[in-house]
């Protein structure tokens, strides 16, 4: 397969997961927003933060308010991250590689593109948030089951799979560096019904609550960290997005899994070994935010890695220069 063919199937999907996940994001702070204490309601700042674009949003906006931070995350053509600019760089892609990709996968990443902006230039979005995010994740749960249903499981399919799951993985750990280490307003309200209604919508806002609750029962915040940090079959938590993802470079490079053949390989092996091996305790004693600080970092040095290995542009060995033809 060429690197570009591959470049634009692996970032059509994280575009079309981050876009998704941008608006579990906001989504959890408009939940959360309806049971927040007086005072600490319009604290938008944190959410801007945690996506890394606070720089961005200063020079645009300046002032945090509720109304500018959905209208950076969501609709912001300036903000290269926003909603419609990741399903806008998506459907880029999507048309760069029609030939490679099913019919029913460019006309659902159309779709969903077409759908945003006409709620953003409606201003629908400001209207019904709540019901515009609900668009956006069920836009991108779709085009999963499409890409699965209609793509050929080849070195394309696991390039999909690859950049779906590994943007999935960074996103579910800002998800809970929201909550832990930002929105909790005050170190008093640690296992109190707030706290406890805070831990609830987090779940919910990476769709895990009812699988929690199969699993442990009573949402405790030392168990719902676990869950979304350790758990190996829930498809959205952190170890499970790193195995499958792992799986999916081994068949990509045509490793047997017992060897490395590249340093993506090695980087992304590392990081599935270091949370095999974790334990909670450990986890919660180094602290949080930074073992999800630390977890960020390698894992943008994983997609370095990607990139590198696969994507990257070198010349040819052996091929002529303009000396040579003189």
């Amino acid at each position: 397969m060429l690197s570009r063919v591959a470049n634009a199937i692996y970032w059509m999907n994280r575009y079309i997961e981050r876009a998704e996940n941008y608006a579990r994001f906001i989504d959890v702070k408009l939940a959360l927003t309806l049971d927040m204490p007086e005072g600490t309601a319009e604290q938008w700042d944190p959410l801007v933060r945690t996506t890394g674009d606070d720089a961005v949003f200063a020079e645009r906006f300046g002032k945090p308010t509720k109304e500018n931070v959905i209208r950076f995350l969501a609709a912001d053509t300036d903000n290269p991250n926003s909603i419609l600019s990741c399903l806008s760089a998506a459907r880029q892609n999507a048309r760069s590689v029609r030939e490679i990709i099913s019919s029913e996968m460019w006309e659902q990443v159309n779709r969903s593109y077409l759908t945003v902006t006409d709620a953003v230039s409606g201003g629908r979005f400001m209207q019904n948030p709540q019901g515009f995010f609900a668009e956006v994740k069920t836009a991108s749960h779709l085009f999963g089951g499409i890409t699965d249903a209609t793509m050929s499981h080849g070195e394309g399919w696991h390039f999909a799979r690859l950049g779906r799951l590994l943007e999935r993985a960074d996103k579910t750990s800002r998800i809970l560096d929201v909550k832990y280490f930002i929105l909790l307003p005050d170190v008093s309200d640690v296992g109190t019904p707030f706290d406890n209604i805070q831990w609830s919508a987090l779940l919910k806002s990476a769709s895990a609550l009812e699988m929690y609750r199969k699993h442990y029962g009573r949402i405790t915040p030392h168990q719902v960290v676990e869950f979304l940090i350790l758990n190996p079959n829930f498809p959205r938590a952190i170890r499970y997005c790193l195995i499958k993802g792992e799986d999916s470079l081994h068949a990509i490079s045509g490793s047997d899994g017992g060897t490395v053949q590249n340093l993506a390989e090695r980087r992304l092996g590392r990081l599935r070994a270091d949370l095999d091996y974790a334990d909670i305790g450990e986890i919660t004693a180094q602290g949080l935010h930074e073992f999800l600080d630390n977890f960020q970092a390698e894992l943008n040095r994983v997609g370095d890695a990607i990139f590198e290995t696969f994507f990257a542009l070198r010349p040819v060995e052996g091929a002529m220069t303009k000396g040579d033809l003189q």
